[in-house]
């Protein structure tokens, strides 16, 4: 009797010592555990001094530190200076010109006034001046007599190469300055199809800036918001520990007292071991989404950044567009019409400079016309700087014309090279609208796709919560077992993932289709899309590929958007 009676005392402390773990059990949050963040042993704590980040703020950031969008407005810059080098031709081209040049030793030396003197005995010439020999018709005939002899001996002392120092034949100083305009008169089509195809190249530019700032703002509002799931899908995971942790220590107590195995003991604990990896991954992809976002924006990766924006609030990402001066159109009703994508505007206009070429190329046939002048002024002075009058003029006036005689066929393949570039840019054209019609379905789509979802998780997320609630009170009144409220765990921690990644799908879906007239094609539809044309000076002319960069940040998007979330990660 009295051994009966000491094991009923014992099965009774047992009793009250596992319904005081229960009652602890309770006080413990469970379920809002995954809403708030609690801190477990792996965790990492936020370093001080971050710099808070709004949606906003990131936006305003983005233009002014993308190398795309200054890569763009560079390529406006240069189609503007191609459109100026084109219409310069219609105008007069003045050109002004001097020199000057010093002889030091030239052929010429020892004409004229430099000729060595002469020593013979020939009578020394009159003194001057010796042009005075002449006498008047009544003159008499002595005095006549007496001009003659004078001129006779004039002409012997005169340098018969005195006027060449005047010539710019071995002087040694020369002065020259000259003015020269040329004009064209007709051309053929040429200076007009240039013009032509110089303007398609700016509204191509000026398309391409606009199609870059939309893309790095859809860019921005991706990485800020990949970055704040990461920081929810931490929360998330870092709670879904914390329950483990709990339920561990709750089994710890249980299996002191008796209540439980050692089985489940172990299976509580294998439980929480499984979720550190998940943990530990988790926080590596934040710090993945976080260094991309602050590599986009040139943050130094080292800074710390805490996010303001919600996953939730849907007015932000609107704001935030119109914030950076991109005309935008509502994700309710969208501009989906082809003709309007910048890809397609683009194409157009590479259609239409295409055509200017081959005008150029056409006009090749057709002589030209060229209205010529110059005017020159040279002085020979004998020594220091020339004067006023130093200085003969020579001023020339001319028309010239220019025509083919024969190329041996390279006009015939310049003209045969802008069609072939006529056909393929017409061909791109009509694909590109097709990919650009493709692309907005797309885009309508992911927008369905991502508010059902939105919608379906919000009854999900609640309904798991509660299941889980009532899979810990059974667990706590050992109704159910351990298996049961891990499963539970589980799945609430799944459907609080999918709707945070839910609500991310749908803040990008709506911003996308917010800024799709002026978004490039997505990569894989198109390679096309972001080409920008190039005026060209030739009736031929390659445009070049997007660079390797681009195609790589292209090709890196949406990591976060495909992933799915697996049961219990």
């Amino acid at each position: 009797m009295t051994e009966h009676t000491s094991n009923n005392r014992d099965h009774l402390a047992r009793r009250i010592l596992a319904c005081l773990v229960a009652a602890h059990a309770v006080s413990l949050p469970f379920a809002p555990a995954l809403v708030a963040q609690q801190p477990v042993p792996i965790s990492v704590s936020t370093p001080v001094g971050a710099v808070a980040l709004s949606l906003d703020d990131a936006v305003r950031m983005a233009e002014t530190q993308s190398e795309t969008v200054r890569m763009a407005r560079a390529g406006v810059q240069r189609s503007e200076g191609q459109r100026l080098q084109a219409r310069s031709q219609f105008f007069p081209q003045i050109y002004g010109s001097g020199g000057y040049t010093r002889t030091l030793k030239s052929q010429y030396h020892g004409f004229g006034g430099e000729a060595e003197p002469d020593t013979s005995t020939k009578p020394a010439p009159p003194e001057p001046p010796c042009d005075a020999y002449l006498r008047d018709a009544n003159a008499s005939v002595a005095d006549r007599l007496a001009g003659l002899e004078q001129a006779s001996r004039c002409g012997a002392g005169i340098d018969p190469f005195a006027s060449f120092s005047s010539l710019p034949f071995g002087q040694a100083n020369q002065y020259q300055i000259g003015v020269s305009v040329t004009q064209n008169l007709f051309s053929g089509e040429r200076v007009g199809a240039q013009n032509a195809a110089a303007a398609a190249g700016r509204r191509s530019a000026e398309v391409e800036l606009t199609a870059q700032r939309a893309q790095i703002i859809l860019d921005i509002t991706q990485a800020y918001y990949d970055a704040a799931l990461a920081d929810r899908l931490v929360s998330i995971t870092d709670a879904s520990f914390t329950q483990t942790e709990n339920v561990l220590r709750q089994v710890q107590l249980n299996k002191n007292v008796g209540n439980v195995s050692e089985f489940e003991l172990l299976r509580a604990q294998v439980t929480r071991d499984n979720q550190r990896p998940q943990v530990i991954q988790r926080r590596s992809d934040a710090q993945v989404a976080y260094l991309r976002l602050k590599q986009l924006l040139n943050i130094p990766l080292e800074q710390a950044v805490m996010l303001t924006t919600r996953i939730e609030d849907t007015d932000a990402a609107t704001a935030s567009i119109r914030l950076a001066g991109v005309s935008v159109t509502s994700y309710e009703a969208p501009d989906t019409s082809s003709a309007n994508r910048a890809a397609v505007r683009q194409a157009s206009e590479a259609v239409r400079a295409q055509e200017e070429l081959f005008r150029v190329a056409r006009s090749q046939r057709i002589p030209s016309l060229s209205l010529t002048s110059q005017y020159g002024a040279v002085a020979y002075p004998a020594s220091g700087f020339p004067g006023s009058g130093d200085f003969r003029a020579n001023w020339t006036i001319g028309i010239a014309t220019q025509f083919p005689i024969f190329t041996g066929g390279r006009i015939r393949g310049d003209e045969l090279v802008a069609k072939a570039n006529i056909a393929e840019s017409r061909a791109r054209l009509q694909q590109v609208r097709e990919f650009a019609a493709l692309d907005a379905r797309v885009a309508i789509n992911a927008l369905n796709q991502a508010n059902a979802a939105w919608e379906a998780s919000r009854g999900t997320s609640e309904q798991a919560a509660r299941a889980y609630t009532i899979a810990e009170v059974r667990y706590r009144e050992g109704i159910s077992t351990q298996l049961e409220l891990s499963d539970s765990r589980i799945l609430l921690e799944q459907a609080t993932a999918n709707r945070a990644l839910a609500a991310r799908n749908l803040q990008i879906a709506r911003v996308k289709l917010a800024l799709l007239p002026n978004l490039p094609l997505q990569a894989g539809l198109s390679g096309q899309g972001s080409t920008q044309i190039q005026a060209p000076q030739s009736p031929q002319q390659a445009s070049p590929p997007p660079p390797p960069d681009q195609q790589q940040a292209q090709s890196q998007q949406g990591t976060l958007a495909n992933q799915q979330i697996p049961p219990g990660f």
